[in-house]
């Protein structure tokens, strides 16, 4: 069946995906709770008809074409010099996606994410209650963590949305690109798109000190420079919501400590200790009812955990976690335990 790509979008959000693959000569897939499936024989219209007018050209020419007038200017050059863009694009519905074009092969592909069309509550995702708090800390340092397509950006979105909703704030966000859009309640927020408003999440996060910030959310800490700024920025009275592509609370200090020359380790240390506040990991687990649900490692960083950072001690991290339960934390194992008990999955 073919289609025009505004009417494959909707298809794809009506199904409930969470992402569509499109490549040139190939039957379109969908992700739906986690599991890639084809598209029930749609395709593109207009694909075939192109090569077939247009013997002489590849048919990348033609994908190319349906995604040209979605395209902003610096993302087609971008596309044009380095083979691969990123861009977010809204339906008249309003129903928005966030478009990763590459080449494969030499062939032009897109990876298009589905972008809910409301910001989700806490409770909405089943927040545990000690991560739903993080939301009411003035300063600091907190981590979402978790592998790719693991709900990081949801659950910050969620979290911003508790303040947004319950203090006057004022909320910078760096997205690449800004996936949920917040409407205005209590807060002012400005989203920033890395490429379009600044050129790199370390110097949006550079700019964001002079913009007089309450919270600023990092979408995602990259390298050390954008690390290193996090900190400062924590240091320095802001509340700071950042990710990371790490599975546990001791991965995550690792892999921030061993990001900085040795020499500078130590000093690391000593500031991460100072300014970090909780590290939230999470991972998305199939549930009985054929969706998919959370499950949380939650570190609330007390005294003693700032004293294993400070001290290089993350090895021992788990057993403190293990016995933060007033506090609301829980390991990995046993958030996915409780989720067992509780017949969700």
């Amino acid at each position: 069946m073919d289609c025009p790509i505004e009417a494959l979008l909707q298809r794809a959000a009506e199904l409930k995906a969470s992402d569509l693959h499109l490549t040139a000569g190939e039957e379109s897939a969908v992700r739906v709770n986690g599991t890639l499936t084809p598209l029930n024989g749609f395709t593109v219209a207009g694909l075939q008809n192109f090569c077939a007018e247009n013997p002489d050209k590849d048919i990348t020419d033609a994908v190319f074409q349906l995604f040209d007038p979605m395209l902003p200017e610096k993302q087609r050059e971008l596309l044009k010099t380095s083979g691969e863009c990123d861009f977010t694009f809204a339906l008249p519905s309003g129903q928005r996606f966030r478009i990763n074009l590459y080449y494969s092969g030499g062939r032009l592909a897109a990876a298009i994410r589905i972008i809910p069309e409301k910001v989700p509550s806490c409770q909405a995702l089943g927040l545990p209650e000690a991560v739903r708090r993080l939301s009411a800390l003035q300063n600091g340092l907190v981590l979402v963590t978790g592998a790719t397509g693991s709900g990081k950006s949801t659950t910050l979105a969620a979290l911003l949305q508790e303040i947004n909703q319950t203090r006057a704030a004022h909320i910078v966000t760096l997205e690449d690109p800004a996936e949920y859009r917040f409407i205005p309640v209590k807060s002012i927020i400005h989203q920033r798109e890395v490429g379009n408003d600044t050129v790199s999440f370390a110097s949006g996060l550079r700019a964001a000190l002079r913009e007089d910030p309450d919270i600023i959310m990092v979408g995602e800490l990259r390298d050390l420079e954008t690390i290193a700024v996090a900190i400062t920025a924590a240091e320095t009275g802001h509340l700071v919501f950042a990710t990371l592509h790490t599975r546990s609370a001791s991965e995550t200090v690792n892999r921030i400590i061993d990001v900085f020359p040795e020499q500078q380790q130590r000093q690391v240390r000593v500031q991460l200790a100072g300014s970090l506040q909780a590290v939230v990991t999470q991972q998305l687990l199939p549930d009985r009812q054929g969706g998919r649900t959370a499950a949380f490692e939650v570190m609330v960083v007390t005294t003693a955990l700032r004293n294993l950072i400070r001290e290089g001690k993350t090895q021992q991290m788990d057993s403190y976690i293990q016995t933060g339960k007033q506090l609301g934390m829980q390991t990995m194992a046993e958030a996915v335990e409780r989720l067992k008990r509780a017949g969700k999955i």
